[in-house]
């Protein structure tokens, strides 16, 4: 990824920022009767949220790790809406709770050589908080995404959280992280696939863009523009 020539990513103001080349992200057990047993969030939401997660991923190049839980006895598959945006991914099957305990997933995760971690998951309390403490001890820097992730209920996404938090995960809503791997609006090569997002996925966000778009091109180029 280029940045501007104003910019140095070698003198950036902050080396707690994500960036396309410091990070990984694992989506761990987005999977049907994960998502039927989600109380914290909104389900449909809820998989609008991951998916816009995915896809900023794959506008920005970083390595994703897919996993799944007793995929062929309980949990059923991947979900659609990241099988097909991963059609040549397999998820890593397993039957620990905790994915860390994966030899696979660590094995991949050290493969690709990147310290920061950003994971999401379901659920919260469970799947996703006991990786993210598992890898914040082996010594990597985790965020997860708070709402691309959901809980049993309530109060068991907001206690995982809290538990993430107190070990020393940083916790990313997924809009935040789409704006900080852009980081300035002059990087071009991913602009439009940025915008294509916030179109999509980000609600207010997105038909802003439209309104934009409408004083600067006529209404069919404008729905182009965001599209």
């Amino acid at each position: 990824m280029a940045y501007p020539d104003y910019l140095d990513p070698n003198t950036a103001e902050s080396t707690r920022l994500v960036t396309p080349r410091n990070a990984t992200l694992l989506l761990i057990d987005y999977q049907p009767q994960m998502i039927f047993g989600v109380g914290s969030i909104d389900r449909q939401l809820l998989l609008n949220n991951v998916e816009a997660l995915a896809k900023t991923a794959l506008a920005f190049e970083l390595p994703v790790i897919l996993t799944t839980i007793a995929a062929s006895s309980f949990s059923g598959p991947l979900i659609p809406q990241l099988a097909r945006l991963f059609p040549e991914r397999d998820a890593i099957d397993r039957s620990a709770i905790n994915t860390w305990a994966d030899h696979r997933v660590v094995q991949e995760v050290r493969a690709i050589g990147r310290q920061k971690l950003v994971m999401a998951g379901l659920w919260t309390e469970v799947c996703l908080t006991l990786p993210v403490l598992s890898a914040l001890e082996a010594g990597y820097d985790v965020y997860f995404v708070a709402d691309a992730s959901g809980g049993s209920s309530t109060a068991a996404h907001d206690l995982g959280v809290q538990r993430m938090v107190q070990a020393g995960a940083t916790p990313l809503s997924w809009v935040q992280l789409l704006s900080e791997l852009q980081y300035d609006w002059a990087r071009k090569e991913t602009y439009d696939a940025v915008n294509r997002i916030v179109a999509e996925h980000a609600g207010a966000w997105g038909t802003g863009g439209f309104y934009r778009a409408t004083f600067s091109a006529a209404p069919d180029r404008a729905l182009a523009a965001i599209g």
